[in-house]
């Protein structure tokens, strides 16, 4: 999770919101989700956009390809258009995960062909999130002055 303060002033959030991961696994598919949230000053959050990626489909929804365990890649989380103005104090959230399920369909971690599987062959998978200056992982928004 990152929390970032917005401030002594309102800030204005306008356009598409993505993100950018840098991130390895050891499965040979897995998913991963983004939650951009809004928290105000009593701490309550509020969730304004989220967004997921299934490894396999993260060059082409036509052609599938699966991770070869380990390998760094970066991948796009595409959360959406966003239009809120934040009040000086509030935060703003972001939680990544592998996971959203039952929002999101299940990814069994194996590569097997989707929905042909029983979830007892399921496999743990250890993701690695990389943030540094040669994988910057970060959030992409739109700031209107």
């Amino acid at each position: 999770m990152t929390s970032v303060p917005t401030g002594s002033s309102d800030l204005v959030l306008l356009g598409d919101a993505s993100v950018e991961l840098h991130a390895a696994s050891t499965a040979r598919d897995t998913d991963f989700t983004a939650r951009l949230c809004a928290v105000d000053r009593d701490g309550r959050s509020t969730n304004l956009k989220e967004g997921i990626v299934r490894a396999r489909f993260r060059k082409s929804a036509a052609d599938p390809s699966l991770l070869e365990p380990g390998e760094v890649v970066r991948y796009t989380i595409p959360l959406g258009p966003i239009g809120i103005r934040l009040a000086a104090g509030q935060r703003i959230r972001l939680d990544i995960s592998s996971s959203d399920f039952p929002q999101w369909d299940r990814n069994l971690n194996t590569g097997g062909r989707l929905g042909a599987e029983p979830a007892t062959v399921a496999v743990v998978a250890t993701q690695t999130v990389f943030h540094d200056a040669l994988r910057p992982s970060r959030l992409l928004l739109s700031v209107v002055e």
